[in-house]
């Protein structure tokens, strides 16, 4: 008998292949796995509401409230608002009051309460909390009972002053409450305000002010109701709205509107965070990609000269000002959460995961140094560089007063509007594609139900702690095998990601800024994993006089600094609070490691608690080489503007600490580069 002999080696190699899989090796069931620059649209989605004919095809459709359940760090900060001032609003703020003109209908109701009523409204829905499900009824049910004959809905001193920008916020509640309830009530609200509005003579629609310059809104509600009823009146008014509305689709940042009184506030940051959008919200009717491009083209204008900075926000306390362009500047936490809101509204229109990468950016790193960590207080400023969160007033910001400090009760805006913020992220994790497949366009732990292909229903869990973490795994479940595409967006940070199917590494250049797309026959059980490599990054800003800022995939890294809180005001259960530094911030970075020890590079990782968002929390911190710059000091409690680098360090050289910029109320965030 002839012995067959194998050598070692290539029993290794088999027993190897065996354990990772090969990408050559086709896993049985999967039949394409390819990248798109955005979903298809040929047809509509047959299972959710989305544009009827003759509007553009959705790529992207919202699901349904409720089809989305977040998870892990994301539902930590739903369930911190639930107990945070968010969700006891109707304890702190005067708008909220018996005497609100949405309860009497007679004195002034304008937009605190709706602003915040459609993110109240949206947490309760999510976390299936009966409390404030009850109470955002009670109060829509006396919107509904206010309706006139003519069709006119809310508070009479609105009419009496031709204002409809309060009514643009409520009819967002209310769509709220009809995706989660069905409650057709606002479909025939709905329906009857908007022939009140089409019958406005041209002067009496939108004439001036805010309402003028966010008639968006009301572009958008119309279209979410003829999606649902097909009134053909409602194309016609959304031709009206789009030419009463301010004109969006010129370059906004121009001498002529600067001095013009009502165009003026083109200048104004939240107007720009959402009213830039407009043109994209019309272009579904119109289908002219001149549309799209105006949208892109002042969001790029007003980035480009205002947003030189970290977090994915633009400088602009209240307002964007020639001259003040450096990271001091801050953004108001209501311009937050309306960039964050239109960026979701271009995403769905588009499918461009452009838009999705900008959500996450300000999510991650803007919104959550807004508040709190008990998201008990918030301030109306956030900004890269903010060294004193003081009550003084003593800063180079447009308006005056405290600004900065951490206070439930005075910002007016911000206290009410910041409600819809992470909500509206959670309700957008996941989407419907036109072609009866899902999508997950923004990552957070999460699971989604939705219907997909023939009808049949199926969930997806996302295991992941991103954006503090390099990996995310998908598991699907179905009661019976069913063939539909999934999307998953590739960040556009990302230069490579690695797409795995039940263990195998897909072949494929999976690259960020598209989509990977797996079309299979899905059975319970399979897996998806996608796992990223990201890079520390140095990212320059010549403008800012040769400063830098760095990077970590989706993450912004800014300087640790010590804090002190120092409560000013406020109660016991609702106080105020002042955070003053207690080390030094006035730090230029290395370009250059010393010995084997580079610049820059993650010191430490762990699990993120419960609040990711706070210094010590952080779950991933990073170390570099820095030196003191005497020379960069204090200008009225605010950081001086950032010096040109090269700067002029003294002293020996450290390691600092960089930690999320999510995670730091006080941070430096854009530094100047010193030499070894």
């Amino acid at each position: 008998m002839r012995h067959l002999v194998i050598p070692a080696l290539f029993l290794a190699f088999v027993f190897l292949q065996s354990r990772i899989g090969s990408p050559a090796a086709p896993e049985p069931g999967l039949q394409e796995a390819t990248t798109v620059d955005v979903p298809p649209s040929a047809a509509p989605n047959i299972h959710y509401p989305s544009n009827k004919s003759p509007l553009a095809v959705s790529p992207l459709v919202k699901l349904p409230i409720g089809a989305v359940e977040p998870s892990g760090w994301l539902m930590a900060q739903l369930q911190l608002m639930r107990d945070g001032f968010t969700g006891r609003l109707a304890e702190l703020s005067r708008f909220l009051g018996a005497d609100s003109g949405w309860i009497t209908l007679k004195g002034k109701g304008w937009e605190e309460m709706p602003y915040w009523l459609k993110g109240y409204g949206d947490l309760g829905y999510i976390l299936k909390d009966a409390a404030i499900r009850r109470a955002t009824e009670q109060w829509l049910v006396r919107a509904f009972a206010s309706q006139a004959r003519d069709g006119y809905f809310g508070p009479v001193d609105n009419r009496a002053a031709r204002d409809l920008w309060p009514n643009m916020v409520m009819l967002a509640a209310m769509q709220s409450f009809y995706e989660a309830t069905g409650d057709r009530r606002v479909l025939s609200l709905m329906s009857r305000y908007f022939q009140f509005e089409f019958h406005l003579a041209a002067e009496d629609l939108l004439p001036e002010s805010w309402q003028k310059l966010r008639g968006g809104e009301n572009l958008e509600s119309v279209y979410w109701l003829y999606n649902r009823t097909g009134e053909r009146f409602l194309l016609d008014l959304a031709r009206k709205l789009f030419a009463r509305t301010s004109d969006w689709t010129s370059p906004i940042l121009t001498p002529a509107r600067d001095k013009d009184g009502v165009e003026s506030s083109f200048y104004h940051g939240v107007n720009i965070a959402m009213g830039f959008r407009q043109p994209g919200v019309y272009f579904q009717q119109v289908r002219d990609r001149t549309y799209l491009e105006a949208v892109e083209r002042n969001y790029r204008q007003v980035m480009d000269r205002y947003g030189r900075q970290p977090g994915g926000m633009f400088g602009a306390d209240e307002n964007i000002r020639p001259g003040k362009e450096d990271p001091r500047q801050g953004a108001e936490t209501c311009t937050m959460v309306e960039f964050m809101a239109s960026f979701e509204s271009l995403l769905k229109i588009t499918g461009d995961a452009v838009w999705a990468d900008r959500a996450e950016e300000v999510a991650f790193n803007s919104l959550p140094a807004s508040m709190t960590p008990d998201l008990k207080g918030l301030h109306y400023l956030t900004a890269p560089n903010l060294i004193s969160c003081d009550s003084t007033g003593e800063h180079d910001f447009q308006n005056s007063g405290t600004l900065v400090s951490f206070d439930p009760w005075s910002y007016r805006c911000c206290q009410h509007n910041v409600a819809f913020g992470w909500p509206y992220f959670a309700e957008h994790l996941w989407m419907a594609t036109a072609d009866n497949g899902l999508a997950a366009v923004l990552y957070a732990p999460s699971t989604v139900k939705a219907k997909v292909a023939d009808g049949t229903e199926v969930a997806v869990s996302e295991e992941t702690f991103y954006p503090f973490d390099d990996q995310i795994q998908l598991t699907v479940s179905c009661d019976r095998p069913v063939d539909f595409p999934l999307y998953l967006r590739l960040p556009g940070w990302a230069a490579k990601v690695r797409v795995l199917l039940n263990g195998r590494p897909l072949e494929g250049e999976f690259r960020g800024g598209r989509y990977a797309v797996l079309r299979r026959t899905w059975r319970h059980g399979d897996q998806v994993r996608l796992e990223f490599a990201p890079a520390i990054e140095v990212v320059g800003w010549p403008s800012v006089r040769g400063a830098v800022s760095v990077r970590r995939g989706p993450l912004w890294y800014a300087l640790k600094i010590g804090e002190n809180w120092r409560r000013y005001g406020g109660t016991d259960a609702w106080p105020a609070y002042e955070i003053l530094p207690t080390t030094a911030w006035n730090y230029g970075l290395l370009l250059k490691g010393q010995g084997s020890v580079p610049a820059i590079r993650v010191s430490a990782r762990q699990t993120p608690p419960y609040q990711p968002f706070t210094p010590d929390g952080a779950p991933i911190v990073l170390k570099a080489m820095a030196r003191r710059v005497p020379g960069w000091t204090e200008e009225g409690r605010m950081a001086g503007l950032v010096p040109p680098s090269p700067a002029a360090g003294e002293g020996s050289v450290e390691e600092v600490e960089l930690v999320p910029m999510g995670c730091a109320r006080l941070r430096i965030s854009t530094f100047p580069v010193v030499k070894d």
